[in-house]
């Protein structure tokens, strides 16, 4: 081009312009604003100060409980005819959401029943302001410690019968547990997430208040089914308490029933088992086992994966 000629100004010379100008302002504008053709360079994440953390990589987000509690139990989960449901809720996390899995599936109570008929009728006595009787204490140290029916008969006859069952349930949230026809009360169905409302019912510390009435289990009442529970006679204390460690504590009532009709066998657990220090309201229910034992192994794994998964993801849980 001849000299003096104006000349328009190449790719080469705006970079070399844009150097400059970026490397004249440094003490303002970080080098890295500026990009090797001028254009503005997007917004970067602070960097931290002298001494502060780093920023880490954003969190994962939070998994479903019953997502988690579905993983936790995937490698145990029956084939065929077996049925299974669990509930947990960690009562010392302070977060009163249960976990559960098979939430909707309905089963029969088996023995697990003697419970709430120890409730409803804790519940009827305090209505009429009076403490048990001697014979109604004798039946449900029975009825609870060594799961004896004649005595369960007897309390079953002296609420009501389901009716009776059903309103105590009603007052105490539970919706979809309902009293098993006449006097076959081992016939009550029932759901897992039902089960932890009612172990809700009787290990909450401190006053309760329930969904449905001013006034649920009175401590000193809870405190009697925790002892029964907590004496559950040798041969009788399988289930829930297989996910604590030897030695722990725990608290519970089982139930095994054989159908006539197909030979299987419904083999259920409640209770509240405590796992390095920390209390677990659970229930495992069952249908369909080809033999108690078969059914009592599959409850006692399903506790463990289930308090295992709640123990070990905590953090996850909490919202």
């Amino acid at each position: 081009m001849p000299k003096g000629q104006n000349r328009t100004p190449t790719q080469r010379d705006l970079r070399a312009h844009t150097l400059r100008a970026c490397a004249a302002t440094a003490v303002v504008v970080s080098l890295a604003a500026c990009s090797a053709t001028g254009t503005p360079y997007k917004a970067q994440a602070p960097v931290s100060r002298a001494g502060e953390p780093a920023p880490g990589p954003a969190a994962p987000p939070r998994e479903d409980r019953g997502t988690t509690l579905a993983k936790a139990l995937r490698r145990i989960l029956p084939d065929g005819n077996t049925r299974l449901s669990v509930a947990v809720l960690g009562e010392s996390s302070g977060n009163q959401e249960i976990a559960s899995y098979g939430h909707e599936a309905t089963f029969d109570t088996a023995s697990i029943v003697k419970v709430g008929i120890l409730v409803t009728l804790l519940l009827q006595a305090q209505d009429d302001h009076r403490e048990l009787t001697a014979p109604e204490r004798r039946n449900a140290e029975a009825m609870i410690r060594t799961s004896d029916n004649e005595a369960a008969h007897v309390l079953w006859r002296a609420i009501g019968h389901a009716e009776g069952l059903d309103a105590a349930n009603e007052r105490l949230g539970l919706s979809s547990t309902r009293g098993g026809p006449g006097t076959r009360w081992g016939l009550t169905q029932t759901t897992a997430r039902d089960q932890v409302r009612l172990l809700r019912a009787i290990f909450s510390r401190g006053p309760v208040a329930p969904a449905r009435s001013p006034v649920g289990l009175t401590e000193a009442s809870r405190a009697y089914i925790r002892d029964l529970m907590g004496q559950v006679a040798q041969g009788q204390d399988w289930g829930v308490s297989a996910a604590g460690p030897r030695g722990s504590r725990w608290a519970l009532k089982n139930g095994w029933l054989q159908r006539s009709a197909t030979g299987l066998w419904v083999i259920n657990s409640i209770g509240q088992v405590t796992v390095h220090g920390r209390r677990y309201l659970i229930s495992v229910l069952s249908g369909g086992n080809a033999s108690m034992e078969s059914g009592v192994s599959l409850v006692e794994q399903a506790a463990r994966a289930a308090i295992g998964a709640a123990g070990a993801h905590v953090r996850p849980w909490r919202r």
